[in-house]
């Protein structure tokens, strides 16, 4: 499939520490440190509110914020109080969180996210069936006003609906923009439905979207393609996982093959960068010992020319050696953004991080949310 957008090109200079300032795309950073896409289930109605305002505006020193997964339609959602970014509600919502991160002069993007079949009915309009590239159900949980719940049957989608799901990520990208985002990330990663039709595990069509590695990416290449047309490539970045196994995603026969046909394609584009989950989001990063052959991400890193971002259990010095060493231009931190706001600032002064409080994750108020300590200064 051609892949063309007609945004122009931003290369990143070579810098080589942790805390170097970069430009990736249109997006100039002051740090290589970049908060993680956090799902924390704050936002009741799916509206983004002044908690949330106060939350990210802590932890505005990462050179990028990325928000917590936001669904690009009422059917992209699959856990209870994720905020949107589809109406105009939503969009003032985030405005005020992306004023408070730029009035401490952070850069903010905000993560693009459809769960497929990793929903319930309960949080699907009219009660409906979530959609998905196939109509085999998740063996998971997801989170509901009952709590930790099995997910619901999926059915697939039908191929003329289809271009309604590029055009939500289109429509949603532009209220990002509106909100005042600098830039969107298109959640292609963990099991959600791209990567429902990426994997040959899960998707099992056979029409255009099924079957050959190039007709299961041609959702993920649409939708890139949609969302670089609607507010430039340099302000667009996308999140995969090749070989995660979350959520029910069972590792495709050709991991590399596919993921490398992905990148590939995306070359081209301009995309202000790619961030990549190493291993198993949020848990080991060599899944060998569960029988998954080492994956070579060098070798995927060398098919795409712009910014590289990893993730997924660095510590400091792992982190500082990715950087300096080239294998990664940014670094990702999830849960120590949680318990340390001033992240950054603890890490360039290698200084203890905050413990952090695992029972108030998901759902609730400040507690566990805005009420970890920063340094004494």
């Amino acid at each position: 499939m051609a892949a063309k957008c007609t945004q122009p090109r931003v290369s990143s200079p070579t810098m080589n520490t942790l805390f170097d300032p970069i430009r990736i795309g249109h997006i100039e950073l002051a740090n290589r440190i970049v908060m993680a896409p956090l799902t924390r289930n704050r936002a009741p109605g799916q509206l983004p509110n002044a908690l949330m305002a106060e939350y990210y505006r802590q932890r505005s020193g990462a050179g990028l914020i990325v928000t917590e997964a936001s669904q690009v339609c009422p059917e992209g959602q699959g856990y209870l109080d994720t905020p949107g970014i589809h109406s105009p509600e939503q969009v003032a919502g985030w405005r005020r969180v992306t004023d408070a991160v730029h009035a401490e002069g952070g850069r903010i993007v905000i993560q693009l996210w459809h769960v497929g079949r990793i929903s319930h009915t309960s949080l699907q309009p009219g009660g409906a069936a979530p959609v998905s590239s196939t109509a085999r159900s998740a063996r998971t949980k997801t989170y509901t006003a009952q709590g930790f719940v099995p997910t619901s049957a999926p059915r697939a989608l039908r191929a003329d609906e289809i271009p309604d799901v590029v055009a939500a990520f289109a429509r949603a990208a532009r209220c990002a923009i509106d909100a005042g985002f600098d830039g969107v990330e298109v959640h292609g990663a963990n099991g959600y439905l791209l990567e429902q039709f990426l994997r040959d595990s899960i998707n099992d069509r056979h029409d255009d979207y099924g079957g050959a590695v190039a007709n299961r990416a041609r959702l993920m290449l649409e939708v890139m393609c949609a969302v670089c047309a609607e507010i430039g490539a340099g302000r667009v970045g996308l999140r995969l996982s090749p070989i995660t196994p979350v959520n029910d995603a069972a590792q495709d026969s050709d991991a590399r093959a596919t993921y490398s046909h992905v990148v590939r394609a995306l070359a081209p584009l301009g995309l202000a960068y790619l961030h990549v989950i190493e291993g198993q989001t949020g848990g080991p990063r060599d899944l060998r010992d569960a029988g998954v052959r080492a994956f070579d991400y060098a070798a995927l890193r060398a098919q795409f020319p712009g910014a590289w971002m990893v993730n997924n259990g660095y510590t400091r010095a792992t982190a500082m050696h990715a950087v300096a060493s080239g294998e990664a231009d940014l670094v990702a931190f999830g849960r120590p953004f949680i318990a340390n706001p001033d992240l950054v600032q603890r890490l360039r002064a290698d200084a203890p991080l905050n413990t952090l409080d695992t029972a108030r994750l998901y759902g609730g108020g400040a507690a566990g949310y805005t009420d970890y300590p920063a340094l004494a200064t």
